[in-house]
């Protein structure tokens, strides 16, 4: 009599099918990350109350409560997600409506709900992950009916684009430009990802360019984002003013050298010139403790994410989980270019997180979130059985 072989669990096999090196990476990225925040705060007792490990410990806690959303996001089965869909998005903009009733503001934008222990909730972060999961259902159901009219499709296009307006809508409203930013280039990806035609992207690209330059022009913008964009165009006015952020963060970078200071060696993070610097600009603290090999070496983690994120896309099974995995990498992808070029003078500065690096407990979760999405897009490319 043959034996017969007990059935492989699902879960073990779902495991070992996981994408490891873009997990590595991404721990990597944490693991980097806990250090630069560690030494962006350690040396500041009015920020951390005293104690130097207090936001490395609350890092970490973010990292874990990430983890235990992000497990179940990476291994239920697709289908499920898709029914989901609405409601979480729905949630998500009842958060966004929330923060601008009761919100608390920080460096001018009401984008935070306060909560119990020293804790808070930024609804604009979910809000990247709310538009990639609610535009890649509905362009994936036109699809999925090849016999839907034009008229249909059109209609489709119509939805896709009311899925995203709102959030941006309710985000620029707070007002916090640089999250609008990245939901707009996120958006218009998962479009082009779709197959929408050219005519229709490009007409999309100019009533974004007109509105921009409208909302400058009628003065819808607040003081002190004029004053941002002024010391963008401008980086030598006022370095004492509007222009210290970006000078600062120049300074920082630049004085790392080749091989940098080494970790909690630098003298500008110490001594806390650079402002934001656990956050915003926590690139700043790489470019000065770890030089122009330790910042290479943490751009090519991520870009390596990238990559890995536009293979999973490209072998995606369906047009749905094509969909998810590529807005998620032009969602990574348009935060990485805006918080590295801010601190670089290459962008106007605007209050972004580097994603996995820069401290934030609703950043971190919508981004361990956005690589269970690639996980679960490569898990389903692997037909491992759904839970």
């Amino acid at each position: 009599m043959t034996a017969v072989a007990p059935p492989r669990h699902a879960g073990s096999t779902a495991a070992r099918q996981l994408d490891w090196s873009l997990l590595v990476a991404v721990i990597a990225l944490l693991a980097l990350g806990c250090l630069l925040v560690w030494s962006a705060t350690a040396h500041r007792p009015s920020l951390t109350g005293g104690d130097p490990q207090a936001y490395l410990l609350k890092q970490i806690l973010n990292i874990l409560i990430g983890v235990v959303i992000a497990v179940p996001v990476a291994m239920i089965d697709h289908r499920r997600l898709r029914l989901y869909a609405p409601a979480c998005y729905l949630v998500v903009v009842a958060g966004l409506v929330l923060v601008l009733v009761l919100g608390a503001t920080v460096n001018g934008s009401q984008s935070w709900i306060r909560l119990p222990g020293g804790f808070s909730l930024q609804p604009g972060e979910f809000a990247k992950v709310a538009i990639v999961v609610g535009m890649a259902v509905v362009l994936a159901e036109r699809r999925d009916n090849a016999r839907r009219s034009t008229r249909s499709a059109r209609s489709d296009l119509l939805w896709a684009l009311a899925v995203a307006a709102v959030p941006i809508g309710l985000v620029a409203i707070q007002p916090d430009l640089g999250t609008v930013f990245v939901l707009l280039v996120t958006g218009f990806g998962v479009l082009a990802l779709a197959g929408t035609p050219l005519r229709f992207l490009a007409g999309l690209v100019l009533v974004a360019a007109t509105a921009g330059y409208a909302a400058v022009r009628v003065g819808l913008l607040e003081g002190y984002q004029l004053a941002r964009l002024t010391a963008f165009v401008n980086p030598g006015v006022d370095p004492e003013g509007i222009g210290y952020n970006a000078e600062q963060a120049r300074v920082a970078i630049g004085s790392g050298g080749l091989f940098g200071a080494g970790l909690f060696h630098g003298s500008r993070t110490s001594g806390a010139y650079v402002p934001e610097q656990h956050t915003d600009f926590v690139f700043t603290v790489a470019g000065e403790e770890l030089g122009f090999v330790g910042s290479s070496a943490l751009l090519l983690l991520l870009a390596f994410v990238l990559w890995r994120g536009v293979r999973i896309a490209r072998a995606a099974p369906d047009l749905f989980g094509r969909l998810l995995a590529g807005g998620v990498v032009c969602w990574f992808a348009a935060q990485i270019f805006e918080n590295v070029g801010m601190t670089l003078g290459l962008m106007p500065i605007t209050g972004l997180p580097l994603p996995f690096v820069s401290y934030g407990g609703s950043s971190m979760v919508a981004c361990l979130v956005a690589v269970a999405l690639l996980e679960n897009v490569h898990l389903r490319g692997q037909d491992v059985a759904p839970v």
